[in-house]
């Protein structure tokens, strides 16, 4: 399908951003998983004019705003977002491409932790959340993906690419249908475990399972959500700083011509006053710019 901008995530950041895009008579495809945000479970009372009200009912009634106003919203996971000439191309786990001229990331820039003994000590050294950043560092060398989402799936699948064996250990399985048969064709092995530790010497050598199970790995990828605003911004070519942080102009610009970022993605406080800020600055800015080229 073709739009004139994708937004990247239904968080506050990304709904503010399809409300003030889609007022200005762009077409608008905003796509994420609201029940990933951050807001969904707080209780927020220090936003103006609010007293005290669920995150999970302003998503709701942010989402009902942005469809009033022309948007199209789609729970799905971005997996991929490529740009081929002056076209962003981005593809969601539902095998939905969606092509257009602008982009916002609004992700976030939160990793969630697995918590168990060896992740922090092998951060760098075999332990990784982004397999799309490290993936070249296995070739040759076994890897496992953990997690249960889309991202998982599709992690386990660009893995093959490279590693000589590909174990993927989940719990649950709530990865789109059409990812889960990209995972089977690739070969990847599939196990329903609960990891327990990580373990090695200098770097990773395996990897524990609550059943007892040891798998000889060297490389353990993490991915219990969705791609965050920082891998997908990789894929796209621009550079976070050494913090994670996009850096953004005034205007919410990153250094690539017609990509924004708004939200945590561009650094502190994490905010929804904030996110919310942002999310108008650049959903305005990059509807007024389409419309000028026009």
């Amino acid at each position: 399908m073709d739009a004139d901008i994708t937004i990247i995530g239904l968080g506050p950041a990304g709904l503010q951003a399809a409300i003030h895009a889609a007022r200005k008579k762009v077409k608008v495809v905003a796509v994420g998983k609201s029940g990933s945000s951050s807001l969904n479970k707080a209780e927020v009372e220090n936003y103006l004019g609010i007293i005290s009200a669920e995150g999970s009912d302003l998503l709701r009634i942010g989402r009902e705003q942005a469809v009033r106003f022309g948007a199209e919203l789609f729970e799905e996971e971005v997996v991929k977002v490529t740009k081929e000439g002056e076209t962003f191309v981005t593809v969601t786990d539902h095998e939905r491409v969606i092509r257009s001229r602008s982009v916002i990331l609004a992700v976030g820039i939160s990793r969630a932790k697995l918590g168990v003994p060896g992740e922090k000590e092998f951060l760098g050294r075999g332990v990784s959340y982004c397999a799309s950043c490290d993936a070249g560092f296995f070739k040759g060398r076994p890897a496992v993906v953990i997690g249960e989402e889309s991202e998982a799936a599709e992690s386990a699948v660009l893995l093959t690419e490279y590693a000589s064996k590909v174990y993927w250990v989940h719990r649950e399985l709530n990865a789109s249908p059409q990812e889960l048969e990209k995972v089977k064709k690739a070969k990847v092995e599939m196990i329903g475990s609960k990891p327990v530790r990580v373990f090695g010497e200098q770097s990773v050598t395996g990897l524990e399972l609550e059943d007892g199970r040891k798998l000889d790995v060297n490389g353990v990828f993490i991915a219990l959500g969705a791609k965050g605003s920082i891998e997908l911004a990789l894929e796209l070519g621009i550079m976070p700083d050494p913090s994670g942080k996009i850096q953004v102009d005034e205007n919410c610009r990153t250094e690539m011509e017609h990509v924004y970022a708004c939200g945590d993605v561009t650094g502190a406080p994490w905010q929804l006053a904030r996110a919310v800020g942002q999310g108008c600055v650049a959903g305005d800015h990059a509807a007024k710019v389409l419309r000028a080229e026009k």
